[in-house]
């Protein structure tokens, strides 16, 4: 599966942004799962006692999982379970898949949606966790609509990393319509 499987004459269809952000919103939610059991792992591995002991190695090794889940699901096959869920693919600009090094470029890029809001919060002393996530959710909306002005109106990362987002409808499988026909 190394192209789009479209039919012959139909165009590419991308995502509306309402759908890419419900997207966006359902693997925050699965992400919580992933976060959960690699953050258990790594408290009994390091026999981690308090929240604050290892809290910098807990990052680096909850952002290297996180990016090893996206590489993955991003190189076979183009999509994640919630991108699965929306019908949502990401594919290279010829519609090709993502090799893992385009991947992984594409992870690292998508942190654009979090540093510059943090980076606001902390150059503007924020200390409390409500400021802070008033920041966050603003830099999210800001980005997600900067995204409007972009060409196809695609992501930053994805112009950045020269990756798109497309409607990957699921294959309607010939013996599910047969069984139907034959009724």
């Amino acid at each position: 599966m190394s192209s789009i499987e479209t039919t012959s004459a139909a165009p590419i269809e991308r995502p509306g942004l309402a759908r890419r952000m419900a997207a966006f919103m359902y693997e925050g939610v699965l992400l919580f799962g992933v976060v959960f059991v690699a953050g258990y792992f790594f408290s009994a591995m390091t026999q981690q006692r308090h929240a604050m002991q290892g809290q910098h190695a807990l990052q680096a090794f909850l952002f290297a999982v996180l990016g090893i889940y996206f590489a993955w699901f991003w190189s076979r096959g183009g999509q994640t379970v919630a991108m699965k869920a929306w019908h949502i693919r990401v594919v290279d600009r010829q519609g090709l898949a993502l090799s893992q090094a385009r991947a992984l470029a594409r992870y690292v890029l998508s942190y654009l949606w979090f540093v510059p809001a943090l980076l606001s919060a902390w150059a503007a002393g924020l200390h409390s966790t409500g400021a802070i996530m008033g920041a966050l959710l603003a830099g999210i909306a800001a980005y997600a609509l900067l995204a409007l002005l972009l060409p196809q109106k695609q992501f930053l990362h994805d112009v950045l990393c020269g990756t798109q987002l497309i409607t990957q409808l699921p294959v309607k499988r010939e013996r599910k319509h047969a069984l139907k026909n034959a009724r």
